[in-house]
């Protein structure tokens, strides 16, 4: 049984004196009034009322539980009452920028949920992999994957990126599995262009480093699809976040190596301008994808 129910009768018959008032403010049968009361009363273990043929009187402990109560239907209803007008108020086209492999993965679903949940706003995404200027270029919001670093931005983070050293089986036939970072062959890293390598106290990551500057004959890309096709053929080996491998991961094309030395997991960020006076359409695309991919994200199930 609803416990908000319960309470708003509860509260009925508090307010009214009578179970038959109550029904009738609450357009209810005069029994179901009374269940939901005996129902409060079973789940809190105390009596509310005592009644009499004539009369309806809260208990020392119903006096108590009403002002509970109150507070409790009242915070219900501002909730129900700031989500109304939200969605009421949420228009307009939003302007979002996002990374290109991110987005082909798993921005469909999300903005064909939001669009059900806010149909008067229209969305307008951009995918790019560059760090686009949100304020310069006109985007509400921008979606970056890393570690952020001070700006006059507002940064929300959305959900953690793992980061994992992966390598074919058919590569690590052919050259050995790597048992530390030194051992790997610096001309077969498979180089994201956008890539950064913080925090440098961390021996893959001063390996990669040095391998990303020292290797003109390597492949480089800015598109980490591209890459996980060349690792997966056995190419090299990719440093990329899990929401770019979780599926050859899941099927074996790819192996995790060096999990010893796996970096600190980046994050997920919505970056935009300003904290206070945010349009209602952001708001509401924040709060929508705050909790959407889970933590951990559904993609690091492999």
């Amino acid at each position: 049984m609803d416990r908000i129910d319960t309470m708003k009768a509860f509260v009925a018959v508090a307010e009214a004196g009578s179970f038959t008032k109550a029904g009738e403010k609450l357009e209810l049968s005069n029994q179901l009034v009374s269940k939901y009361v005996s129902q409060l009363e079973e789940q809190l273990g105390v009596r509310l009322f005592n009644r009499t043929t004539r009369n309806v009187r809260l208990t020392q402990e119903g006096e108590q539980c009403l002002q509970h109560a109150l507070h409790i239907l009242e915070s219900v209803d501002d909730m129900e009452n700031h989500f109304g007008q939200l969605q009421a108020a949420a228009k307009g086209q939003l302007h979002i920028s996002a990374p290109v492999s991110f987005a082909t993965q798993y921005l469909g679903p999300l903005v064909r949920d939001f669009k059900k949940a806010y149909p008067d706003v229209g969305v307008n995404l951009e995918l790019s992999d560059r760090k686009v200027d949100v304020v310069e270029e006109g985007f509400d919001v921008a979606l970056r994957i890393g570690h952020l670093k001070d700006s006059s931005l507002i940064a929300k983070r959305v959900a953690p990126v793992r980061l994992v050293l992966c390598a074919a089986p058919s590569y690590l036939d052919q050259h050995g599995v790597p048992e530390h970072p030194e051992d790997l062959i610096g001309s077969h890293f498979l180089r994201y262009s956008y890539m950064e390598y913080a925090p440098l106290s961390n021996p893959l990551m001063k390996v990669l480093r040095a391998h990303s500057q020292n290797n003109p004959n390597g492949i480089i890309a800015n598109n980490g699809d591209i890459l996980v096709s060349a690792a997966v053929a056995g190419e090299g080996y990719i440093l990329q976040p899990t929401f770019i491998v979780s599926e050859p991961l899941k099927s074996g094309q790819l192996s995790i190596i060096l999990k010893d030395y796996e970096p600190e997991p980046m994050g997920l960020y919505a970056v935009y301008p300003h904290r206070k006076l945010l349009a209602p359409k952001l708001r509401a695309f924040i709060d929508f994808m705050s909790s959407y991919f889970g933590d951990p994200p559904y993609w690091d199930q492999f």
